[in-house]
Order: C-alpha cells, then structure tokens, then sequence
C-alpha cells in the first residue's frame, strides 16, 4: 500500500528550468551545452567534450499499457522499506519508499542502509534482461525508489559509491507520474532539468557521476506516484 507523504525536511531546492534546444546557455554561469540526438535519443553534452553524451534520454521506451503493468508489478510485489537517514544529528526518514533486488554476492550500502542481494524473483526477469540488452550492460542490481507524491523527493548526489563498476552506464527507468530530474555540473555550474515520464529511459554513460551531480526536488502540483527503477553493474563479493 502506498502510504501518505511525509513531511519536508531538506530545506528549500535552487533551480534553474530549462527548454531543451538545439544549443543552449545559461545566464548564470559561462558553460554551454548542447542537447544532441540520435536515433531518436536525446543526449547531453558540455563543450569539454561536445561528442561525448553524458546522458541519452528514450522518451516512451516502454508502451503505457507495459508501464502500467510493471508499474503495478512492482508496487504490488516488492518489500518497501523507508529508511531512516541521519541529518545535521537527528534521525529522518527518507522522503520515498525504497526497495534494492540484486544477486546474492552483491551488497549495497545507500540511504545510512546495508542492502544485500537476495536474487531476482521470476516475474521481474523479463524486465532486467530488457534494460539490460538494451543498455548493453550485465546489470546485476535494481534500486528501485517509489515517490508516494510530490512531495517525495531525492536530495543531490552522485551514483559513485565503491561497490558500483564505474565502467558501465547507469540505466533508469521510470514509471507513473512525469517528474523533472535535475542535472548540476560538477566543474563548471551548468544546470539542466530533464523531464522524464511514464515509460521513459534515461541511460547515464560512465562519465556521468564523475561530471554531474543529480536530484529530485519537490515538486507540490504532482498528486500521483512515481516509480524508478536504476540498473547498475555492482562488484561482486566473495
């Protein structure tokens, strides 16, 4: 069951929207970046590598009826826990509901939390061989971050801890309500919000978490939950 939000306890987000043009700048620092597409993929690029995506967005991957029943799978046949995060001192609980599949030799410490793999239930292969076939990777871990509303939300960071092979992309897949991700250069400033909706997929290649912090911020008009589900490649140990 899908429990009711909980209250905000991360202060206030600083964004700045944005259209995705052919090329764009922003006012408030001097990067440029460049939205490009192939195949149908839009992708990002800053101008210290202009060639190089650091990020390729797939919108409507996946039909709405197989979003709605992988949407519906998962809420209805995972675990969700809601850890509790240490901040300034004091325990909160995180502001979404967490659940982490993976092999049994894979361990994952997120959210103040050891999530070790327990491995993959049946009815979720189908949906791993998909994303990883399509993202040319041997995934062998899903987190998976259910937003109740929009009030839910995820603070900045990097997909960088040490149990992840920062040699294979991150691939992200998202069902129910459109909700903006935001990206934030590391180096250079550069902030760009990337809309993803129901079916969408977004596949971060592995310059990504070096380059670029990103978040979800609340977002108050949003009544209905989202889903994401995020492929990594993890170490395996012994």
């Amino acid at each position: 069951m899908i429990r009711a939000p909980i209250p905000a306890i991360y202060g206030l987000w600083s964004a700045t929207s944005l259209t995705l043009l052919s090329v764009f700048t922003l006012h408030q620092v001097r990067a440029v970046a460049r939205v490009l597409q192939r195949d149908g993929v839009l992708g990002m690029a800053t101008d210290e590598a202009v060639e190089v995506m650091n990020w390729a967005h797939q919108p409507a991957w996946l039909s709405p009826d197989l979003s709605q029943t992988w949407m519906d799978r998962c809420v209805e046949q995972i675990s969700w826990d809601q850890p509790e995060v240490r901040v300034y001192g004091r325990w909160h609980l995180v502001p979404r509901l967490t659940a982490f599949l993976a092999d049994r030799q894979v361990s994952y410490r997120y959210s103040g939390a050891l999530h070790r793999g327990e491995g993959w239930p049946d009815w979720f292969l189908p949906l791993l061989d998909l994303v990883s076939s399509r993202s040319s990777a041997p995934f062998n871990g899903c987190l998976f971050n259910l937003y109740r509303d929009g009030e839910d939300r995820m603070g900045w960071h990097a997909d960088d801890e040490p149990e992840i092979d920062a040699s294979f992309p991150i691939a992200s897949l998202s069902f129910g309500s459109s909700r903006d991700l935001q990206f934030r250069h590391r180096f250079n400033g550069t902030r760009c919000d990337v809309t993803l909706a129901d079916g969408d997929l977004l596949l971060m290649d592995p310059d990504c978490q070096r380059l670029w912090m990103h978040g979800l911020p609340v977002r108050k008009r949003v009544k209905q939950p989202r889903l994401n589900l995020t492929f990594r490649v993890f170490r395996s140990v012994d």
